[in-house]
């Protein structure tokens, strides 16, 4: 069993790394007031692989494995893990499409995706249909053209920023076997956005509804086939919590590596407070977590690769630890801080905001905890 990094793994975390502390760092916290993330960005990720991470190499993609994207959205993070997840949404969808859509799909959307000059956003949630997913309301009627859409999403990470919505609505019977995939482009007619929210964290990604009303669709715009929409969407959302973890990982890294130079910095009662034994034992504690946190990750990720029949179940565990083991250390990191941790300069406090959320989208972390034990009690001899 060998838990080293390939050279080629260690070269895509580094190459990612650079890229965040040049392009992403510096402006983060200027993202964050306007609320928005510059669309120039998004290309030049794009001509690093970034676009398509896990779409095959026929369509413009990058071809990697779940692993190798943990490392990618692991390193951006460590810049900003707000600009890091909204790039995993993105990738999500795309995965998605390449692994569920049609060839005529693929060949519309796929390699604009993948150079993003198509940006992607995920609609799944709305306002009456949070955890249980499958209770969503927005229909899809047949029409002679092909669809129309109906209803609201809720919470969505670049309404009205994107250009196409990956949608799931109900194009058949109550139940998840009535839920279907469709693209959404921007500026079709019916479909409109509500007004920007205001979040505690993730402040450059606008999140807004997004609405449908009598939103008419080609039929090729179907992912996949009927019905399977529900499948589709808890299949990319395996990968997603892989993802969404590696960021909580990241801007917990980078917390826990700026309180380290802190406490050697400040002094109080006549040293340097890294000198202090009960806060070195702070410490300790956060990087053993951390580490532990890393190896399960990239084992879940590991056995989603392979095809393991526990990867469900795996994915949904690091994702429980992965996410609330980054909002503990950071945490743990402002009071190391002190005073000065809560002031946005030192960048603490927004890793604390950021980081939250972690634990509510992707499957909150109480139905993390159902999936396991269901599995746990299915297994049972």
């Amino acid at each position: 069993m060998d838990f080293a990094l390939t050279e080629e793994q260690t070269l895509i975390f580094d190459m990612a790394r650079s890229f965040g502390e040049e392009h992403i760092a510096p402006f983060a916290r200027d993202w964050e007031k306007v609320g928005d993330i510059p669309k120039e960005l998004w290309p030049k990720l794009a001509e690093l692989g970034f676009g398509g991470l896990y779409v095959s190499e026929q369509y413009g993609g990058s071809g990697l494995t779940r692993l190798d994207a943990t490392l990618v959205f692991e390193a951006l993070s460590m810049s900003c893990p707000s600009v890091a997840a909204f790039l995993s949404i993105h990738n999500m969808c795309a995965g998605m499409l390449d692994k569920f859509a049609s060839d005529a799909v693929k060949e519309k959307y796929l390699t604009r995706a993948a150079t993003m000059e198509t940006v992607f956003s995920y609609c799944l949630t709305e306002p009456n249909a949070g955890s249980d997913a499958a209770s969503l309301k927005t229909k899809a009627v047949k029409t002679d053209a092909g669809y129309a859409l109906t209803g609201s999403k809720a919470f969505i990470s670049g309404g009205g920023y994107s250009d196409a919505y990956l949608v799931m609505a109900r194009s058949g019977v109550d139940g998840p076997k009535g839920i279907s995939a469709f693209v959404v482009e921007d500026g079709t007619e019916g479909l409109s956005f509500g007004g920007l929210e205001e979040k505690m964290g993730w402040k450059s990604q606008p999140t807004r509804q997004v609405q449908f009303d009598n939103c008419n669709i080609p039929e090729a715009n179907l992912v996949g086939e009927l019905g399977k929409g529900f499948t589709y969407a808890m299949a990319g959302l395996d990968g997603g919590r892989l993802n969404i973890s590696s960021c909580s990982l990241g801007g917990a890294q980078t917390a826990l590596t700026a309180t380290l130079q802190y406490m050697g910095e400040r002094k109080a009662f006549g040293r340097s407070i890294d000198q202090f034994q009960a806060l070195q034992f702070r410490l300790a504690d956060m990087e053993t977590e951390l580490q532990a946190a890393r190896t399960f990750l990239r084992q879940a990720a590991w056995k989603l690769d392979t095809g393991a029949p526990d990867a469900t179940k795996f994915c949904a565990m690091a994702k429980r630890l992965v996410t609330e083991t980054g909002s503990d250390v950071v945490n743990k990191c402002l009071q190391l801080h002190g005073g000065y941790g809560y002031l946005a300069d030192y960048g603490i406090e927004k890793l604390v905001r950021d980081l939250r959320v972690h634990e509510i989208l992707e499957g909150t972390n109480e139905i993390m905890r159902m999936i396991v034990a269901r599995q746990m009690l299915a297994d049972r001899s």
